[in-house]
């Protein structure tokens, strides 16, 4: 079966519409702000960027489409023999961080790389997935995710939750700080198989169950009270997902190593962080049982 390049741009571009259009409207008060961008040695692609809204501090979608003569180091390390080969790399990426620290941060990705050489079969692959990070734990919020994260899962086959979960809570893994980035979710790669028509499909299923995971989260604790202690500790949280994001994330890696938009690809970083020396949270605190409890890989639907 051929692969269909242009199917799959058609439904990022949708994709990175539907998804902008649900937050606006969640968030009612100010709109994303676009920014189309062109790659100078191929490609380009467009960013949406929505500021100081009434419940999201900061929320970016990004579509792009880049090509070039050799794929970067990031996306041939465990793929050696790629190198040298041409490629075309696409996706959907997004990052939301809300300004109510009882709101978790989330971010979603679905990706589709095809690399080719003369007189050789293209090597192509899908990737993606979703992950929460959340600042104060709730259970609830938990196991939904979970649930939808699995309902994209189940009509591939039931292996795929249990697989891409446990890729998941290995990949956002802080090893330096021997922690988890958050409560996981989804996340695959290098996925060509059993063809490109399942392939695709399932990557369609993983960004259309998205907003159906986070969209109830945020509606649930847009309204919970706050204060001055809950806001500096989601400030202080929000240094964990930096870290993650400069020192092992493979996305931000192949962005900056494939010459792409250095706005763009750090438009995923929060707008306002802090670190604070070996700060530890009162023993028993909600602040405490974030990290003895939540950010312990579990498995959640047992908890439903």
């Amino acid at each position: 079966m051929d692969i269909d390049i242009e199917a799959v741009v058609s439904y990022l571009n949708r994709l990175q519409a539907s998804i902008t259009g649900e937050l606006q409207t969640i968030d009612g008060k100010v709109e994303f702000k676009v920014d189309s961008w062109q790659r100078e040695t191929g490609g380009g692609g467009r960013s949406m960027v929505l500021r100081d809204g009434a419940v999201f501090e900061q929320a970016g979608v990004n579509f792009s489409q880049v090509y070039g003569d050799n794929l970067p180091a990031s996306a041939t390390a465990h793929r050696p023999e790629l190198a040298g080969r041409i490629f075309r790399a696409m996706g959907v990426s997004l990052v939301i961080h809300p300004h109510n620290p009882y709101i978790p941060t989330s971010h979603a990705n679905v990706r589709f790389f095809v690399a080719e050489k003369a007189g050789e079969d293209p090597v192509w692959w899908f990737g993606g997935g979703f992950d929460l990070t959340p600042y104060y734990g709730f259970d609830e919020d938990c196991v939904h995710w979970h649930r939808i994260a699995k309902q994209a899962c189940d009509p591939y086959g039931i292996e795929r939750y249990t697989e891409y979960k446990k890729w998941c809570d290995e990949y956002f893994y802080l090893k330096h700080r021997g922690e988890a980035r958050g409560i996981g979710g989804l996340f695959f790669d290098d996925l060509n198989h059993p063809d490109f028509e399942q392939a695709f499909a399932f990557m369609r299923s993983v960004g259309d169950h998205y907003i159906p995971a986070y969209k109830p989260i945020v509606e649930r604790h847009r309204v919970d009270e706050f204060g001055e202690r809950e806001k500096n500790f989601q400030l202080y949280r929000r240094g964990r997902y930096v870290e993650f994001n400069l020192v092992y994330d493979r996305g931000t890696l192949f962005g900056l190593q494939s010459g792409g938009r250095t706005e763009s690809i750090l438009m995923s970083l929060p707008p306002v962080v802090n670190w604070r020396y070996n700060y530890q949270p009162e023993a028993g605190s909600e602040e405490a049982r974030l990290t003895n409890y939540y950010l312990k890989p579990r498995d959640w639907l047992a908890e439903d």
